[in-house]
């Protein structure tokens, strides 16, 4: 399942959750292995107060506010808090974007508030620098792989 830009999905045992161009954008992903199922958000900007409307009609654009929307989704689904794993890509400078609104370090400073105040921490990060990424994730295995610049990694 392809997660777009300003969208989340959640997957089950079976599902592949994969994001494109995570430059500037925040890719989240949640997984818990017990249940096997999991989540993905790709962000675009920090917070919702920049454009309510927006917000109300597609909050997932927003990290403030796709976040808790994100959590919400996967507990539905099964999940549960203590077995989550969370994991983040993205927030980057992208050279085209140049430095003057920093949005990449914006969202991932508000991912890191919404986490620090519910007392949840990022297993594991790709954040920062120029380069865009990819993010994908195996809801059967949990196994998370990040590309970038034509090399590959697990996260």
């Amino acid at each position: 399942m392809v997660v777009g830009v300003g969208d989340g999905k959640v997957g089950r045992a079976g599902d592949l959750l994969v994001t494109h161009a995570l430059g500037s954008c925040l890719g989240l992903l949640l997984y818990d292995g017990t249940a096997r199922v999991g989540g993905l958000l790709h962000a675009m900007l920090p917070e919702a107060k920049i454009n309510p409307q927006k917000a109300a009609e597609n909050p997932f654009m927003f990290v403030d506010r796709g976040v808790p929307l994100l959590f919400e989704k996967v507990y539905a689904l099964g999940a549960q808090r203590p077995r989550l794993v969370i994991k983040a890509a993205g927030c980057a400078a992208p050279l085209q974007c140049g430095e003057m609104f920093r949005i990449g370090e914006r969202n991932h400073t508000i991912l890191k508030m919404l986490l620090g105040k519910n007392g949840l921490l990022l297993a594991a990060e790709d954040v920062g620098g120029t380069m865009c990424r990819t993010l994908q994730c195996d809801m059967s295995t949990g196994k998370v792989v990040v590309s970038s610049g034509g090399r590959e990694h697990e996260l």
